[in-house]
């Protein structure tokens, strides 16, 4: 069940969305007029801005409204036990991002993302490696240079043990033999503090998390995980362009659904979808947090998460990582 405090954000931000729609009443002829977009992150988290975002965007466009309820727990595995069981209606979605991938695979929770169904994809959001201000290191090529002249010093924060931003590390790492040694830390909000006080020597993480702090001059950006350069960070040199990684992996966000949601469903949300995504004061909003559009239609976004899939299995077993 639901937290109370959940629940109150829940009420708050129908109250809000349901303004918003009431001026158009449900333009796509969809089946239900509430919709709840959950995310298995905290509050504050990158799941949960891309949603308090998303949900505002869509209820203006489709003239219904759109919460956010938060299934915290296990790392997604609480949230897709949750989604699997859902009435197949267009009610209830589920916000993706690489973790609960990775959380099936390592954990082998007896729900995971073989039982829930992939709706559309919305966004990609490009990592950001960052550093103290005060670092020697203006380039991740810097960083990846002293380690390599100091082996086994360099101390690179990656997330969690099976998360992307490990990953982007340890590819970094393995492909230009830089000898850092890349720790794993409990969420994204524990590593920017270590990169803080100085524990570790650099992270990973996404624009809207690092952004104040980019702004306030206590961080400074090492170089983008994407294959182009952003608009929010035009001076930021891409990991490609440093000469790091020929390729790059892309962290998505997108909807899950339960199994079972009609295709015209689906096909009105993938209406919707496209349209905010060319609204041009939604647009100025999400790319100045570094979001890239990055819209996939069901069948592709299947296609998309069955290769990711696979390739999360080669990185998993490739680097030896396991739960601990």
């Amino acid at each position: 069940m639901p937290s109370k405090i959940a629940l109150g954000l829940v009420a708050s931000l129908a109250l809000l969305c349901a303004g918003s729609a009431s001026a158009q009443t449900n333009k796509y002829d969809y089946p239900v007029t509430t919709v709840t977009l959950t995310t298995h992150s905290k509050p504050g988290s990158g799941s949960d801005l891309f949603l308090r975002k998303l949900s505002k965007a869509l209820s203006e466009e489709m003239g219904i409204t759109f919460v956010v309820d938060y299934w915290a727990g296990g790392s997604g595995a609480k949230a897709m036990a949750q989604l699997a069981k859902a009435k197949p209606d267009g009610s209830v979605f589920y916000a993706t991002t690489p973790t609960h991938v990775t959380t099936s695979l390592l954990s082998a929770p007896p729900v995971t993302y073989k039982d829930i169904d992939y709706a559309v994809n919305v966004f990609f959001d490009p990592e950001i490696i960052y550093t103290l201000t005060g670092s020697p290191f203006n380039t991740m090529k810097d960083a990846v240079a002293w380690s390599k002249a100091n082996p086994g010093k360099a101390r690179w924060g990656g997330s969690t043990a099976g998360s992307l931003e490990r990953q982007i590390l340890e590819r970094i790492n393995s492909a230009n033999d830089a000898k850092a040694t890349v720790i794993p830390q409990d969420d994204g909000a524990a590593l920017l503090i270590n990169v803080l006080g100085g524990s570790v020597d650099l992270g990973v993480g996404e624009l809207q998390e690092l952004n104040s702090y980019i702004e306030a001059g206590k961080v400074k950006v090492l170089g983008v995980y994407y294959p182009d350069r952003l608009a929010a960070l035009p001076n930021a040199t891409t990991i490609q362009e440093q000469g790091l990684d020929k390729d790059v992996i892309r962290k998505f966000r997108g909807l899950a659904a339960p199994k079972g949601v009609p295709p015209a469903t689906i096909a009105k949300l993938e209406k919707a979808v496209q349209a905010i995504l060319a609204n041009p004061e939604f647009k100025k909003e999400y790319e100045a947090d570094a979001l890239v559009a990055g819209y996939m239609s069901q069948a592709d976004y299947r296609a998309f998460m069955a290769k990711f899939v696979t390739e999360q299995e080669g990185f998993l077993k490739q680097f030896g990582v396991t739960q601990n």
